[in-house]
């Protein structure tokens, strides 16, 4: 009855005074953020939170899933807005939530550099190598199949995955993005065929469906989803013809088949869905409308399933 008692002291408090509200938020962040890990690259030191399944055997290779969080969030938000670590658990694979770079304020604000900066230089290259150094750094320490290595992410987590197959594209057998941003192809001059799944809603105000100006950044034009996917399929070599089928009763999937290496193409669309990960509970408020049409966690897991990444000497020369 006590904790129950100052429960509700503490919501008339949050009620009543908002500048305590943001307060308690910050610190909520703080204690939400405690037990990441940190690896040094270059000359920041970066966070991630790990995960590994009780049934890791380090005597059998498993796959690994790279999730990254949206702008403003952390890796425990990623983690609780996906619901990665169950499906790791079911499936037997491991999962790492990296942090993106604290833009302001030391450890507030949180996001993906996909940009050049202000001034010209090119901050894409630290986030791509921080990736990496974490694959190479997590391999040392367990049994990571190379070959079944996958990235996705939400809304700027989403636009970092879409770049990693630009930067990495030897590193990830498939990509996966939840409503995500989109990066401009003259970015993507390394871009190898990459399986990938994404996941959308047309009602998302953050990042738009159709395109055009966003409130995740007004002043960017964006895209179609439905162009931005098109053009991956047509750099996988895929059929310009793709089939359309319905899922649920608010979620449509399209899937471009027949690409170079069998880096198939997947997007799913859902009908009113907000900045959200379908599947998930999330704050309609904030987001909009949260589907449940499709659990975008267990779409993104059977998609990279069918997926894996030729070795060296099982390619075959150009």
């Amino acid at each position: 009855m006590k904790l129950k008692r100052i429960a509700w002291i503490s919501a008339a408090v949050v009620v009543g005074l908002p500048v305590l509200l943001v307060v308690l938020v910050l610190l909520l962040y703080e204690y939400l953020d405690r037990g990441t890990d940190t690896l040094v690259v270059g000359n920041e030191t970066r966070e991630y939170l790990l995960y590994v399944p009780e049934s890791y055997d380090a005597a059998k290779p498993v796959p690994l899933v790279i999730s990254l969080h949206g702008a403003s969030l952390w890796p425990r938000m990623q983690k609780v807005m996906s619901g990665w670590n169950d499906i790791a658990d079911e499936g037997g694979f491991i999962v790492v939530y990296p942090s993106g770079f604290p833009i302001v304020a030391g450890r507030w604000l949180r996001m993906w550099r996909l940009w050049s900066d202000l001034t010209g230089s090119d901050d894409t290259q630290p986030e791509a190598r921080f990736i990496s150094d974490l694959i190479d750094a997590l391999s040392a320490q367990y049994n990571i199949d190379p070959t079944r290595i996958y990235a996705d992410g939400y809304s700027n987590g989403g636009g970092m995955a879409n770049l990693l197959a630009c930067r990495l594209p030897e590193r990830f057998a498939a990509i996966g993005a939840v409503a995500a941003t989109r990066l401009s192809w003259d970015q993507c001059d390394g871009f190898k065929p990459t399986p990938l799944i994404a996941i959308h809603g047309t009602a998302d105000v953050g990042v738009p469906y159709y395109g055009g100006t966003g409130s995740a950044f007004d002043d960017y034009q964006w895209d179609s989803i439905a162009v931005w996917v098109g053009g991956w399929a047509q750099r996988n070599g895929c059929s310009s013809s793709p089939r359309g089928s319905a899922v649920a009763a608010d979620v449509k999937r399209v899937e471009y088949s027949d690409c170079a290496s069998g880096a198939d193409v997947v997007l799913y669309t859902v009908e009113g869905g907000g900045h959200a990960w379908p599947g998930r509970p999330s704050p309609e408020v904030f987001v909009g409308h949260v589907s449940n049409g499709i659990n975008a966690t267990r779409e993104l897991w059977a998609f990279y399933r069918k997926h894996r990444r030729a070795t060296p000497a099982e390619r075959v020369p150009n």
